[in-house]
């Protein structure tokens, strides 16, 4: 890869850090009631809100009323998107006259965007319309990912508190977190993105004459092309900046009305991780320890950074076989080199690598790139990112949570070396804590590993892989660590629009987001109740290089020693039959 490539990765890498400070401040105002520009212009709407839906903005709750309304409100958007999906062609803004999905399929995806997964095993031109497209998925893209942010804040709230016996009013937190957070947010970069080429239009699907006429399968003359459209920009800015992913089309943001120019990619790219970048100064502040969040943002990029190096290396050095039969694929001044199969020509290697390992990072799961077409170990990174949770950024809210039950963890055995009562932010960590937290880390992993090998032994399972071997068993990993840790990207080649694999994906899906957010919930009310605890001579600083270390180790031992076995069966595998 050129110096091009390096440049724009640490340019990337540069402005995200940049941009979270002041996004994090901002949020941290939001969340605390303060002060912060737009409650001027909002707040009157935000009141009115309240009022419209009876909520007591001042009324706060448990943690457990504030998981009871979690669980209602997403049973509700659940139910409501499997709906709109059943009854989609006696629905209006339906110009392609599109039928009904099929039960399987809608259930699937109504689980698939309340839980902020966003997978997709349909595609969105062929299957969904206008409609559906706005009113149930762009409408959970906002809910979904409000509610996660919404489960952070009250966990933040737990450690920032004394002796309470609240952690806030879910309802306010998930109004406050769409309307000053991801609405403002969505509609800048909707307008950008419109400027650089991407559809936002009601109008039908546009039919045009053919250049050159080619021919069917039956041989028969096609003179004429249908080009998809529809009101896309706007789904696209909460896809990334919610860490949804999905896609308007099919081929998410490879396709050019998604994605249309270099700065198109750049920006969301960037509002991919955005957020998650920024919470992590949110914490800080709402804890009134900044060095706490800089801290967890430092993990989170010692983790992603040499895995966005590896995956750029993996791919700019390309496939062995093709060496041998004496194709040159190395970087010159007319070609790319490397493995360019299933890359936009427009991005390249080093921003399909990028994306690829952001979009993974994150909960997100869009992609500008076909994953399974990248290496062996190229692909291997992005699936592996999954599998550590959804912690390297991860989803917006989610993420920091899941990363905070990797820090109760980290404590905790830190404690044990050293033979003293765990703490974390001058709270102590005690046996429901670590209870909770091991729920949170272990639930995707149960889902994952158990349905990855009830797909491999079962009819239905076997059925939907069209390449046997080791890259087959890595298609079904692959879709099994996306569903089950809340990321919707696919690898592509495992035909998952099944009754099994929607059923199979979407209780997956399920338990990956609503465990560990139940859990966490727990945690917060726990320690809420519980006093600060004044530091003393064996108190574990849980800022500085010697925690992020701790926290990374935990981090990677999670993951290595949980998949390890299911990666080796998968892409090592594969990796050592393309190289012998």
């Amino acid at each position: 890869m050129n110096g091009s490539g390096w440049f724009q990765i640490s340019l990337y890498v540069v402005v995200l850090v940049a941009l979270g400070k002041p996004l994090g401040a901002y949020m941290a105002r939001v969340y605390e009631g303060r002060p912060c520009g737009l409650d001027r212009v909002l707040g009157p709407f935000e009141r009115l809100l309240y009022r419209v839906c009876g909520v007591n903005p001042d009324a706060e709750s448990g943690w457990k009323g504030y998981a009871s309304a979690l669980l209602a409100f997403n049973l509700v958007g659940l139910l409501v998107v499997h709906l709109v999906q059943r009854l989609q062609g006696v629905l209006p803004l339906n110009p392609e006259h599109l039928g009904a999905v099929s039960p399987d399929s809608s259930f699937n995806t109504a689980v698939s965007f309340a839980t902020n997964t966003n997978w997709q095993g349909y595609g969105g031109e062929t299957t969904l319309s206008y409609f559906t497209q706005m009113a149930a998925l762009t409408v959970q893209n906002f809910v979904s990912a409000a509610t996660g942010m919404a489960v952070l804040v009250a966990l933040i709230r737990g450690f920032a508190r004394k002796s309470t016996q609240v952690v806030g009013n879910f309802w306010v937190d998930l109004t406050r977190s769409t309307l000053y957070v991801l609405l403002p947010l969505s509609l800048l970069l909707a307008v950008v993105l419109v400027s650089q080429g991407v559809v936002q239009t009601f109008h039908p699907y546009a039919h045009v004459h053919r250049i050159d006429p080619t021919a069917d399968g039956d041989g028969k003359p096609v003179a004429e092309q249908t080009i998809a459209l529809g009101p896309v920009a706007s789904q696209v800015a909460i896809k990334q900046l919610g860490t949804n992913g999905g896609g308007f089309f099919n081929v998410n943001s490879a396709h050019p009305f998604e994605n249309p120019t270099p700065l198109a990619n750049f920006l969301e790219l960037l509002a991919i991780l955005l957020i998650p970048a920024a919470l992590c100064r949110t914490f800080g502040r709402m804890v009134r320890d900044p060095r706490q969040g800089r801290t967890l943002l430092a993990a989170m990029l010692v983790l992603f950074l040499p895995l966005v190096v590896a995956t750029a290396l993996a791919e700019q050095s390309g496939n062995p076989l093709f060496a041998r039969l004496g194709v040159d694929a190395h970087a010159g001044a007319l070609q790319s080199g490397g493995n360019m199969e299933g890359k936009e020509v427009r991005f390249g290697i080093a921003n399909s690598a990028l994306w690829a390992t952001a979009t993974t990072a994150a909960s997100n799961g869009s992609v500008n790139a076909m994953h399974d077409s990248f290496t062996p170990l190229g692909g291997l990174v992005p699936m592996w990112l999954m599998q550590l949770g959804e912690v390297v950024f991860g989803g917006v809210g989610s993420g920091l949570y899941g990363m905070l039950a990797f820090a109760i963890v980290a404590v905790f055995v830190a404690g044990l070396m050293v033979g003293r009562t765990p703490e974390y932010l001058g709270k102590k960590v005690e046996a429901f804590e670590m209870k909770m937290a091991s729920l949170a880390i272990l639930g995707p992993c149960f889902a994952v590993l158990i349905g990855a090998a009830v797909a491999v032994v079962t009819a239905g399972g076997k059925a939907g892989v069209a390449n046997p071997g080791a890259h087959g068993f890595s298609e079904i990993l692959y879709a099994f660590s996306s569903a089950g840790n809340n990321n919707g990207s696919a690898f592509g080649g495992l035909s998952a629009n099944t009754p099994f694999y929607n059923v199979a994906l979407a209780l997956a899906m399920l338990v990956a987001r609503y465990v560990p957010a139940v859990t966490m919930l727990a945690i917060a009310g726990s320690i809420g109740r519980k006093n600060v605890v004044p530091e003393g001579p064996g108190t574990l600083p849980t800022h500085g290089p010697l925690f992020v270390s701790l926290l990374v180790g935990v981090v990677l031992l999670v993951g290595a020693l949980t998949f390890l076995p299911g990666l080796a069966l998968g892409p090592i595998v594969e990796h050592l039959q393309m190289t012998r």
